[in-house]
């Protein structure tokens, strides 16, 4: 077994917070060995914490239960027992910026699971699959940062994993224009159907600040690391409506893409079927074997039956066709809190830990 390191989940009492808990439960490489909350919930075990606010439907594994919170913002202290530390904290945007610099400058690597610093020229938004050479610029962040071994990776918004991979694996053709429009789902706002019961039996237009995400991450994804910073990308032109759901768990786009050189459908599908990236070379523990999956019947994915695939890290196509005014279209799905949240951080946790970037602190 690889050398277990010492993990702490920082924001460990909200919905993405249990879910790294639970998702850490048995991991080959990482252990969690510390929990940091709110003041409200620091000095309490772990397991009374989350009482009657525990949402997922596996029980609270043993190894965490007795786990006392710790105040995140107590950095040194939380920092002194862990390794690095996933971050998933509900705060304003400004406080998360000062907390993770914060952490990373005490030598603590962080990969955060928050939108704060997604566009911080020197810090990585990876999808470990499409843009692990991002890495490269955490030697810049660590220059800015005053640290040897600290420095801040973000994953990005879980709205995209459910199309961007997709057009990720046919870059070669050129994708021009993207229209997309995601039916996104109610744990994307940290709820459940008890916590919101004006979700049933309804859909609601808008997901403040969702649409900008998904029109604008896409491009720093497929940006360059030039000068110590990641340049983004300015093609393609990317517009989308983000709208919620009645479903618990998964993000389901449809896309209407146009290309430069168009493929044909048999390219397409040969790209998606043969895609593989640095998480599949590694063999990372959290790495779907195969990234992309192309259903052939007309009715899928379908989010209820197919968000799973590959343990909720794998993401799912189908509808493949020719449109009239735009070469293709097509539907994806992903799941938004594994792929798209927790289960993403810790595929980049695993990522940074196999090219060093992540070791055991002295």
């Amino acid at each position: 077994m690889a050398e277990q390191l010492r993990a702490g989940i920082v924001g460990g009492t909200g919905m993405v917070g249990q879910r790294f808990v639970q998702l850490l439960d048995g991991h080959p490489w990482f252990k969690v060995t510390a929990i940091a909350a709110s003041a409200s919930s620091a000095g309490k075990t772990y397991e009374q914490s989350v009482q009657g606010r525990w949402k997922l439907d596996t029980p609270i594994p043993e190894d965490v239960k007795q786990i006392v919170v710790q105040d995140a913002s107590k950095v040194e202290e939380v920092a002194a027992g862990v390794d690095f530390i996933f971050c998933a904290v509900d705060m304003k945007k400004e406080e998360i910026k000062a907390l993770e610099e914060a952490y990373a400058k005490t030598g603590t690597p962080v990969v955060s699971n928050n939108s704060a610093h997604r566009w911080t020229a020197d810090v990585p938004m990876v999808i470990p699959e499409i843009n692990p050479e991002h890495l490269e610029v955490i030697a810049a962040q660590r220059k800015r940062l005053g640290t040897e071994t600290g420095f801040i990776a973000v994953k990005p918004n879980c709205s995209i994993q459910s199309y961007v991979p997709m057009l990720n694996a046919l870059k070669e053709f050129g994708p021009k224009t993207v229209v997309a429009s995601t039916y996104q789902a109610i744990s994307g706002a940290g709820k459940n159907f008890t916590d919101w019961p004006e979700m049933l039996d309804n859909v609601i237009p808008y997901i403040g600040g969702e649409e900008e995400k998904s029109e604008q991450e896409p491009l720093r994804i497929w940006g360059s690391v030039e000068d110590g910073q990641i340049v983004k990308a300015s093609e393609p032109h990317i517009t989308t409506q983000c709208i919620r759901v009645p479903v618990t768990d998964g993000h389901l786009a449809t896309v209407f893409v146009s290309f430069e050189n168009k493929p044909s459908k048999e390219q397409i599908l040969e790209r998606w079927n043969g895609y593989k990236g640095r998480p599949q070379e590694l063999e990372l523990p959290s790495a779907p074997k195969q990234f992309i999956t192309y259903f052939e019947e007309e009715n899928r994915p379908q989010t209820n039956l197919d968000r799973n695939i590959e343990k909720g890290m794998g993401v799912s196509a189908g509808r493949l066709r020719e449109d009239s005014l735009y070469d293709y279209k097509f539907v994806g799905l992903s799941h938004n809190t594994l792929r798209g949240a927790a289960g993403g951080a810790v595929l980049i946790a695993e990522l940074l830990k196999a090219e060093g970037y992540i070791a055991a602190k002295k």
